[in-house]
């Protein structure tokens, strides 16, 4: 359940998840009959959050078709945050936390972003992170924390029996090989650099 944390500059509304540190951010939206508009990043809205501070050197934009899942990726090394968002179709966005010592290690919350709330997902350094296409396109784009690495890239199997995401599938998911391939966390757990508290 989300809670509100604060609104300090009156255009985004940032909420606490069930996961520690992962924060959804509610833009205000300006709208009438010939669109909208609304404001994607602004600094002094951030104010008072774990996001304040927060660097962005990179900024991606992916597409994908219907029935795409991605993930569940992270980057190892000092980690990597991202601030997710949906400019066009649906999309099921799922964190998961990998932080050794944290109450919610091992699991996931999925959250609805899409072209209509507008809605977007900050989730830091220590998660593994995906998504599933709910349309017949969608464009995500997302800020990170730092430059992407693949050397460093990482993931964990979307179906992970223990973690159990409940994904919201029609079908069968459209894979990479690399995400159809990706071990469980258990058997990678030990290797992983992130402790709660240190990275977030």
């Amino acid at each position: 359940m989300s809670t509100k944390l604060n609104a300090s500059s009156g255009s985004i509304e940032i909420r606490e998840t069930t996961l520690p540190d992962v924060l959804l951010l509610v833009p205000l939206v300006h709208g009438d009959e010939r669109g909208f508009f609304h404001e994607t990043f602004r600094r002094d809205g951030l104010a008072g959050s774990a996001l304040a501070e927060v660097e962005f050197p990179q900024e991606n934009h992916s597409r994908s078709g219907a029935g795409v899942l991605r993930g569940m990726h992270f980057q190892v090394g000092a980690g990597l945050g991202k601030l997710v968002r949906c400019a066009r179709g649906a999309i099921f966005d799922v964190a998961i936390d990998l932080r050794r010592g944290s109450p919610t290690y091992g699991v996931w919350e999925g959250f609805e972003l899409d072209d209509h709330n507008l809605h977007q997902l900050w989730i830091p350094a220590g998660f593994a992170h995906g998504f599933y296409t709910r349309s017949e396109l969608a464009d995500v784009i997302y800020k990170q924390t730092d430059y992407y690495a693949p050397e460093l890239e990482r993931s964990i199997a979307w179906n992970d029996p223990e973690i159990g995401v409940r994904w919201q599938l029609d079908g069968e998911p459209l894979l990479a090989a690399r995400d159809a391939q990706a071990p469980l966390l258990r058997d990678i757990a030990d290797e992983l650099p992130f402790a709660y508290g240190v990275l977030s």
